[in-house]
């Protein structure tokens, strides 16, 4: 129930938004959601694959995009089959501790997501503005480190989000207006002006990403420099769609990332930046991309022709 509570009693479970009331609906949305998850799972899957057997993808662009597709899989994990087993089951509940997770992770891997591709932005500034220094800069040592710190800052953000805002106490019921645990609709319950402590770290961590959006526009004001003084239109032409993706894959980010903090945007936007990214992230990195495709035709064959070779044999 959604009553409130005046006392600001601890609560044990929070109640989700409820995509449908009729049974049919339901399970439509249990069927529409399973279809989008395993296309994630697949899609993510066979570029984690195809960059870990490939040696030839065994570069730093490559493996920030390894480092890409796992998070990707992690912030779908987190949040939809929650809601696909709430579909099936005809409920709406969600535990204290589990609400606490979600809430860890999407940030977690949000902002672990958002670092990592500012650091695949100074990648692409490195690799055209100076490629004669792309090895010493950008060697696996360095590669490691900065993926590290890409997961060590959306960590410590998680953390610090989370802890502000499970501090809180709650009064205004356990009906969080979001179908699944979203930090704006969980502060709506928070007794009044408790939900300040949440305010100055969302603008920490707002200062922050400007920061980043800085730093990955200066990176690419200094690529274009680069690459308009290629004398040959094909090296232009080449040096371009080298970043491409990556352009993209950070425009799709940033245009579903108000999603994130504003709580006055509604369902429909909020499945689209939930559901929609780890999909077609990975898609517009296979399809810009030779090398990658060709790896993925390997491991797609290789697939297929052992899983027949073994239905043979059966």
């Amino acid at each position: 129930r959604g009553d409130k509570m005046s006392n600001g009693s601890s609560i044990a479970e929070f109640l989700l938004l409820a995509f449908a009331d009729t049974r049919e609906l339901q399970l439509l949305h249990f069927w529409l959601f399973l279809g989008i998850y395993l296309a994630a799972l697949l899609a993510n899957g066979l570029i984690i694959t195809a960059i870990a057997c490939d040696h030839h993808l065994h570069t730093p662009m490559y493996f920030f995009l390894l480092n890409l597709s796992f998070l990707d899989l992690g912030s779908i994990s987190t949040t939809v089959p929650k809601a696909m087993a709430n579909s099936l089951w005809d409920t709406r509940a969600i535990s204290y501790p589990g609400c606490a997770a979600q809430v860890f992770l999407l940030v977690f891997l949000i902002s672990a997501e958002y670092f990592l591709l500012t650091v695949m932005a100074y990648d692409r500034y490195v690799a055209i503005c100076k490629p004669l220094h792309y090895g010493t800069l950008l060697g696996s040592r360095a590669c490691l480190h900065m993926a590290a710190a890409a997961w060590g800052c959306g960590f410590l953000n998680a953390v610090l989000h989370t802890a502000s805002t499970f501090s809180v106490p709650f009064c205004q019921g356990n009906a969080v207006d979001q179908f699944f645990c979203e930090i704006p609709k969980i502060l709506k319950l928070s007794c009044s002006d408790a939900y300040l402590r949440e305010v100055g770290v969302l603008v920490f961590s707002f200062c922050l990403a400007v920061g980043c959006f800085v730093f990955i526009v200066l990176s690419y004001g200094q690529i274009f420099r680069a690459v308009l003084r290629i004398p040959s239109e094909q090296g232009q032409h080449k040096a371009f769609s080298t970043c491409l993706p990556h352009l993209a894959v950070v425009s799709l980010f940033i245009s579903t990332a108000p999603s994130i903090c504003s709580p006055s945007l509604d369902l429909v936007v909020a499945v689209l930046y939930s559901l929609v990214p780890p999909v077609v992230k990975t898609l517009i990195y296979s399809m810009r991309n030779r090398e990658l495709k060709n790896a993925l035709r390997k491991v797609i064959s290789w697939a297929f022709f052992n899983t027949s070779g073994i239905m043979q044999k059966c």
